[in-house]
């Protein structure tokens, strides 16, 4: 396991299913420089996680940045796709429960990875607004 690339394809996000596999990625991102993303496996449902803590000093979410991944988190809830943390998803650390299958949350993974990067296409596309 290892630290995605800024682009991440979907098959490239780790699967941190699993206290070691988790701490390894996190570690391998914040070793890195990298913002931390991940899929984990909870039975038939799944869960993605960010954090751009981990990212190098000087990462920023512009307000742009920040604006759409939360849109996009809200139009995932609202159709029920995912279920959200006890706590608001916010830009620098999300949690998206209850993603029905894995292509489908390394797709949004993926997604996300890029917004917090700056690049917003991916993002649109895995979370159209219509």
């Amino acid at each position: 396991m290892h630290a995605p690339p800024i682009v991440c394809p979907p098959d490239q996000v780790p699967d941190a299913t699993g206290i070691t596999a988790f701490n390894r990625a996190y570690g391998e991102a914040r070793d890195a420089g990298a913002v931390f993303v991940c899929v984990a496996s909870g039975g038939q449902r799944w869960t993605v996680k960010t954090d751009t803590s981990t990212a190098a000093p000087g990462h920023i979410v512009s307000d742009v940045v920040a604006a759409a991944v939360s849109e996009a988190i809200d139009r995932l809830r609202d159709r029920r796709e995912v279920r959200l943390a006890p706590r608001p998803a916010l830009p620098d650390s999300t949690v998206l429960y209850d993603i029905a299958g894995e292509e489908r949350a390394r797709q949004i993974a993926a997604a996300l990875h890029a917004a917090l990067h700056g690049d917003l296409d991916p993002l649109a596309r895995a979370v159209p607004t219509a």
